[in-house]
C-alpha cells in the first residue's frame, strides 16, 4: 500500500478528484488506523473488572455477560463465550463467585470476597466514566473516525461524481477543523 497524502491532490492538478482506487487505498489506510486500536479484543483485566461489575449488579449467567457488555460498551467490544467462561471458572477458583444451576443455566454471583474485590476494580471497566485507556483508542474519536470512513467509502462507490466532488470538499473542511482543534490552547 502506498503512502497516503494529507495534503494537496497527489501530484493532480488543482481540482482533480481522486481515483477510486486512491480513494478505497485512503479508506482503508484510515480504517486499519483505527482498528488496530479499536477492536473486540480487550486485556484479561478489562474482562475481570467487567465480569465483577456486572455481576455486583446482579447474578447472570455467562451469555448475560457478554450482552450486558456489548450493549454498555455500544457495540465497541462484544467479548466471546472463549473469555467470559474460563474467567467466571477463575473467579470461582478464587472464590469470588459461586454458581447455581436454574433453568439448566449456571447463573453467578458475588461472594462477599467478590463484592470487595468488584468495588477494587470498579473504576476499570470499559463503560466508566473513570476508565482510563489511554494509548488503546477505545472511545468516540475512533468510533467516529470509523464511521466516517465507512460513509467516505459508501459515497466513493454509490456516489455521482457531483456528490464524490461534494464529499470532498466536506472532508477538506473536516480536515482543516480537525488541525483548528489542536491548533487551540
Amino acid at each position: 500500500m502506498g503512502e497516503f497524502r494529507t495534503g494537496g491532490h497527489g501530484g493532480r492538478g488543482f481540482g482533480t478528484l481522486p481515483s477510486a482506487d486512491e480513494m478505497w487505498e485512503a479508506m482503508d489506510q484510515l480504517r486499519s488506523g483505527f482498528e488496530k486500536r479499536v477492536g473486540s479484543r480487550m486485556g484479561r483485566g478489562d474482562v475481570r473488572a467487567a465480569v465483577l461489575s456486572l455481576l455486583s449488579e446482579q447474578p447472570m449467567h455467562g451469555y448475560q455477560v457478554i450482552r450486558e457488555i456489548e450493549s454498555r460498551t455500544g457495540g465497541r467490544w462484544k467479548p466471546s463465550a472463549g473469555s467470559i467462561y474460563p474467567t467466571l471458572q477463575l473467579l470461582a477458583d478464587e472464590g469470588l463467585v459461586v454458581a447455581e444451576t436454574a433453568q439448566d443455566r449456571k447463573i453467578y454471583s458475588l461472594t462477599e470476597d467478590g463484592r470487595a474485590e468488584a468495588a477494587k476494580s470498579a473504576a476499570h471497566v470499559p463503560w466508566s466514566d473513570t476508565a482510563t485507556h489511554e494509548g488503546t483508542g477505545r472511545g468516540a474519536l475512533p468510533k467516529a473516525g470509523i464511521d466516517l470512513a465507512q460513509a467516505v467509502s459508501q459515497v466513493a462507490r454509490t456516489g455521482t461524481a457531483e456528490q464524490q466532488a461534494k464529499a470532498v470538499e466536506v472532508l477538506d473542511a473536516a480536515r482543516r477543523s480537525m488541525y483548528s482543534i489542536l491548533a487551540q490552547e
